[in-house]
């Protein structure tokens, strides 16, 4: 990138012309990424980054960059026959190390974008270091000029990264020590498989998001009922989660919005939440069953399906039937993939339900034959009598040509559940809304 920059900056004019202001702007420019304080992204980097941008995230120092600079200067004239190579090596050490705690993005023809939103700022450039150590060591078999290769990214502007030294001495100094610090010790021993969320008590909640903000996980327990003969059958977990800083709750498409690895922490964080409920709130009677909430993409990763065996085998340790496993998040889901889903976690479960936000007939349908035993809706709220009727009817309808059983929640009043139960729904949770 930095040749490139240099080639962009030379004047275009007759030899020994004086260059424009342009001219002068990218030769500037094209200084500023050679000496390391501005670096040249790509416009597709650029609408990657862009939620990153936030100038308390910055400052906390938990954006870095690191740059492959000197493997590229080591290969010289041979470097274009063997960037992807080590591109394909370095995205292999971000994964594996980062995995779904954090982000690495790859944004230009040297430079990778990380954050690490669960680390202090010393840790993180510890993290970098680490990387950048395996990475020279691997091409070069000398890793002494890691440190120069991470920055701390301090601002974000379209197509460029401003960016600041850090304190290598330091950093090097901790990796060695370990610093006092938990994370920077898990980090100096190189321990891959160690957990990085925090202690065992708060374990998954609260958390920092990929983008900068702190979150708190709370489950609370609602009544399910069959409208058969309206016995309850036992609770359903809500999932909830809050803002921190403002203290408000986001929106289900907020939460869909999260990163794969937050998402997961907030499933992990409402089973441990609602198992606590659970045994605190249910005065020692044991329920028939539980409906246990987890995301799609949480069961679409190898990590998120070996985190959530054990509790859901604890959930379902303490009813007398076993849990109900509530997947969601599946609008655009193909069936195939939700078929794996369900398979995954048949073994655990009473029955397997998929969650629908204002799903179509035609979305309905497509999930025939994807391992889905019954379907479950939130009731709309605020609707009079008609509109209600109305949805209603297309939406069980709908349901009932898919799956046995419908399940709809925060019904508001139980005229509203006779309602449902006449058009052939099978379980209904009721709220004073």
């Amino acid at each position: 990138m930095a040749d490139s920059a240099a080639t962009l900056a030379r004047p275009t004019g007759p030899a020994g012309a004086r260059p424009d202001s342009q001219g002068e702007a990218l030769d500037a420019l094209a200084q500023a990424q050679l000496s390391g304080a501005t670096r040249l992204i790509s416009n597709e980097a650029a609408v990657s980054i862009e939620r990153f941008s936030d100038p308390a995230l910055l400052a906390s120092g938990k954006v870095n960059i690191i740059s492959l600079e000197a493997v590229q200067h080591k290969f010289g004239d041979r470097w274009p026959s063997h960037r992807e190579q080590v591109f394909d090596f370095a995205d292999r050490v971000l994964a594996r190390s980062i995995g779904d705690r954090g982000v690495a993005i790859r944004v230009s023809d040297m430079d990778f974008f990380v954050i690490h939103p669960d680390l202090s700022r010393l840790a993180c450039q510890v993290a970098c270091l680490r990387y950048m150590r395996e990475i020279l060591g691997h091409f070069l078999n000398d890793d002494r000029d890691a440190p120069g290769g991470i920055r701390q990214v301090t601002s974000i502007a379209k197509t460029r990264l401003q960016t600041a030294e850090v304190d290598a001495l330091q950093a090097e100094s901790a990796l060695r020590t370990g610093a006092g610090d938990e994370d920077i010790c898990r980090l100096a021993g190189f321990t891959e498989d160690s957990d990085i969320t925090g202690g065992l008590v708060n374990r998954w909640s609260p958390f920092v998001a990929v983008d900068g903000r702190r979150l708190r996980v709370s489950a609370t327990l609602e009544p399910v009922y069959e409208l058969k003969g309206f016995t309850r059958i036992g609770f359903r977990m809500i999932r909830r989660v809050i803002d921190i800083a403002t203290a408000d709750e986001l929106a289900p498409h907020q939460v869909s919005a999260l990163s794969a690895g937050d998402i997961l922490r907030a499933d992990l964080a409402t089973i441990t939440r609602g198992i606590d409920r659970l045994q605190s709130e249910a005065g020692g009677e044991q329920q028939l069953s539980l409906i246990v909430p987890i995301s799609f993409s949480s069961l679409s990763s190898q990590r998120g399906r070996a985190e959530l065996v054990e509790p859901l085998k604890e959930a379902g340790g303490l009813v007398r039937l076993g849990v109900v496993t509530e997947i969601l998040d599946l609008e655009g889901v193909p069936s195939g993939a939700l078929t794996s889903a369900a398979t995954l976690v048949k073994p655990f479960s009473l029955l397997v339900v998929g969650r629908l936000t204002g799903a179509s007939a035609a979305m309905m349908q497509r999930l025939r034959g994807a391992g889905l035993q019954a379907l479950s809706f939130e009731c709309q709220q605020g609707l009079g009598d008609a509109e209600f009727l109305g949805w209603a009817t297309a939406t069980v309808t709908a349901a009932k040509k898919v799956a046995r059983s419908v399940l709809v929640y925060s019904v508001g009043s139980p005229q509203r559940a006779a309602t449902l139960a006449s058009l052939g729904a099978t379980h209904v949770s009721l709220t004073s809304g």
